[in-house]
């Protein structure tokens, strides 16, 4: 056993490494769910066999010692001491390799139900959600807002909220669901989403945009326009570039791309029955459904509600999203 835990571990860290690298894109749900039954297999196996099994050579070790020692006294024998609890604490103690397998199925599985049906962490490695988000923000999201999904399926078993215009959601990308996107809900379905001129109107109506200071991307040293958008009664900032062009360069083919009609002005939409349209906050530079499509509602992940961290160590950032 040692062996093979020893082979599943080098298995593990060679993964893990291609992951973090970026050699491969992972699936950490799937990789926790992988982690929780191996270690949940282990625990069965320590606590109905091999934890029985010191157990009995612990008791066979003490009744032996105590054996010798009465016969010994019984011969007038004097024997070194031996201390039975310190030999029965050799023969319980688990090895390596239950330690790091069995030992950790507890946290592990406190962690992969926290993450599936609580709470998940996102880090955010782009700035298309700029000024909202911020590169190197560690977010949660929450993962019952909008029902309870099975972990790694993805398959809704409860329902709950629906997702509503301004909310910021996470999601996988219907292109490659390997990959998680977030963005801010625009279209709700069977809305009517027109991006013109650098516009957005909603069946029909203009949303309006107070102006604001202009906006200092730390990273590029650039100053962008900045303007107040409201939905309802959930305020929250959007960037924009006037030197970027209106119309939309690199649009992909995509499911019901033809509710979509694209011009030199910008784009009109009609999002389908389930599905929902999804902009980044800095509008000209987001890939989003202008340019991918509709997000289907089985790929929703959560809603982004707080940032936790950054990398940056920008502490200020810590905090509840709008």
């Amino acid at each position: 056993m040692a062996q093979l835990t020893g082979a599943l571990f080098v298995a593990l860290a060679a993964y893990v490494f291609m992951l973090v690298t970026g050699k491969i894109i992972g699936n950490f749900a799937l990789l926790l769910f992988t982690l929780t039954v191996m270690t949940g297999l282990y625990w069965l196996a320590e606590r109905f066999y091999f934890l029985p099994q010191r157990l009995a050579a612990a008791d066979r070790a003490s009744s032996e010692i105590a054996a010798r020692q009465a016969k010994a006294v019984s011969e007038g024998i004097k024997l070194d001491t031996i201390n039975v609890d310190d030999v029965r604490a050799s023969l319980l103690r688990q090895p390596w390799w239950l330690e790091w397998t069995a030992g950790l199925f507890g946290v592990i599985a406190v962690v992969f139900l926290l993450r599936s049906f609580v709470a998940e962490p996102f880090r955010v490695p782009s700035g298309s959600m700029l000024p909202t988000i911020q590169i190197g923000d560690l977010i949660l999201v929450n993962k019952f807002t909008y029902g309870v999904r099975l972990p790694v399926v993805n398959v809704k078993i409860v329902d709950n909220n629906l997702p509503k215009r301004g909310d910021i959601m996470v999601f996988r990308l219907p292109k490659d669901p390997r990959i998680d996107y977030i963005k801010r809900v625009v279209g709700e379905p069977g809305d009517t989403i027109s991006y013109l001129n650098k516009k957005l109107s909603i069946n029909g109506v203009e949303q309006s945009l107070v102006p604001q200071l202009d906006y200092l991307d730390d990273d590029s040293m650039q100053y962008n326009r900045q303007f107040e958008e409201k939905f309802g009664d959930a305020p929250h900032k959007i960037l924009t570039n006037d030197a970027a062009p209106a119309f939309m360069m690199g649009v992909e083919e995509f499911p019901d791309k033809g509710n979509c009609t694209y011009s030199a002005q910008g784009v009109v939409c009609k999002v389908p029955a389930g599905h929902y349209f999804m902009m980044g906050d800095n509008r000209d530079n987001s890939l989003d459904s202008r340019f991918w499509g509709f997000v289907p509602e089985a790929n929703i992940v959560g809603r982004a509600f707080f940032v936790w961290f950054n990398l940056s160590a920008k502490f200020k950032r810590i905090g509840a999203l709008h």
